[in-house]
C-alpha cells in the first residue's frame, strides 16, 4: 500500500504528512484509514508536539470526489460514504484526546473535511498562500468531520453558518480577521517558522503545556469555581516538576532555562481535571 500519510519524528516534534498530492490530498477510505494509523502511532511515540501539513501545492480537497462518483454510479446507499464519515470523525477525537500541543501547517488549499481536521488541532497556522472553505454544500452535503464543533467555537455561529451555507473559499488574511487561523506567515518562510514554532512549544515544560491544555479546554464547560479548583491541583503538579525549580533559578540568575522536557513529559496526570470532567 502506498504511504498516503507519513509520519516523522525529530527532537520531540512529529510530523504528520498527508501524501496524495497529485490528487490535491483527497481522502478516499484507504488514506483515511492510514491517518488514523498515523495518529495513533503519534501517540504512542511520545512526542511533545504533533504537526499535520500537506504535500505538494496544498493541505487537502477534503473527500475524495471520485470516490464519491464511483458510489453514485454504482447507486450505492450511505453505506458506501459511511466509513469515510464516520472514519473522519473517529480520527478528529484521537486527535483532539493527544495531551500535547497539535499544529495544523495549512500550506495552500484546506476544503470540506480536511478544513475541519485542522481545526481539530490545537493551533492554526497558514501560509499566505493557503485557502479555507466548508464547500459541502456545493455538492449537496453536510459539513463532517467535526466541523460542526470546531467552526463555530472558532468564528461564531454567524460567521459559521454563512461560511457552510455559502460554502465560499476565503483567504488567508481573512481567514485570521474572522479567527479561523491563529497565524499567518509569507510562503517563503512558511517551513521555517512552522519548525520555530513547533521547537519552542516542544522544548517548553511539559508539565505546564500539557496542564493548560488539558485545563483551558475543560474550562469551556466548568464554573469559576470549578476552574479555580482544577488550577489550583495543575499549580500542585507544576510546582512540583523540577522544571519548575529550573524555571525559578533561570528567571534569578537571567540565563535561559533548560528545560528537561523528556524528563518532564511524564509528569501530568489526570487528577486535575478527574474531578470536574
Amino acid at each position: 500500500m502506498n504511504d498516503l500519510v507519513i509520519v516523522a519524528e525529530a527532537d520531540g516534534v512529529a510530523t504528520l504528512l498527508l501524501n496524495r498530492p497529485e490528487k490535491l490530498n483527497a481522502f478516499d477510505l484507504p488514506m483515511r484509514e492510514q491517518l488514523s494509523d498515523a495518529l495513533e502511532a503519534v501517540a504512542a511515540r511520545g512526542a511533545r508536539v504533533l504537526v499535520i501539513t500537506g504535500a505538494g501545492r496544498g493541505f487537502s480537497a477534503g473527500g475524495d470526489l471520485g470516490f464519491m462518483t464511483d458510489l453514485k454510479g454504482r447507486r450505492a446507499g450511505y453505506e458506501g460514504l459511511r466509513p469515510l464519515v464516520e472514519g473522519g470523525g473517529s480520527a478528529v477525537t484521537r486527535l483532539q484526546a493527544l495531551p500535547f500541543p497539535t499544529i495544523a501547517a495549512v500550506n495552500g488549499p484546506a476544503a470540506g473535511g480536511s478544513l475541519n481536521l485542522a481545526l481539530a488541532c490545537d493551533l492554526v497556522v497558514a501560509t499566505e498562500q493557503a485557502t479555507f472553505g466548508e464547500t459541502f454544500v456545493r455538492i449537496g452535503l453536510h459539513v463532517d468531520w467535526g466541523g460542526s464543533y470546531f467552526l463555530p467555537r472558532r468564528v461564531g455561529l454567524a460567521k459559521a453558518l454563512e461560511l457552510c451555507w455559502t460554502g465560499d473559499m476565503i483567504d488567508a488574511r481573512e481567514a485570521l480577521r474572522i479567527g479561523l487561523v491563529d497565524r499567518v506567515w509569507p510562503h517563503d518562510r512558511f517551513p521555517a517558522e512552522v519548525k520555530a514554532l513547533a521547537e519552542r512549544l516542544a522544548s517548553a515544560p511539559q508539565a505546564s503545556v500539557r496542564l493548560a491544555k488539558q485545563s483551558l479546554r475543560a474550562g469551556l464547560a466548568r464554573t469559576l469555581a470549578e476552574c479555580l479548583a482544577a488550577e489550583t491541583e495543575a499549580q500542585a503538579e507544576c510546582w512540583a516538576s523540577p522544571d519548575s525549580a529550573e524555571g525559578i533559578r533561570a528567571f534569578v540568575e537571567k540565563r535561559k532555562p533548560a528545560f528537561g522536557a523528556g524528563e518532564a513529559a511524564e509528569a501530568p496526570t489526570a487528577r486535575a481535571g478527574a474531578r470536574f470532567e
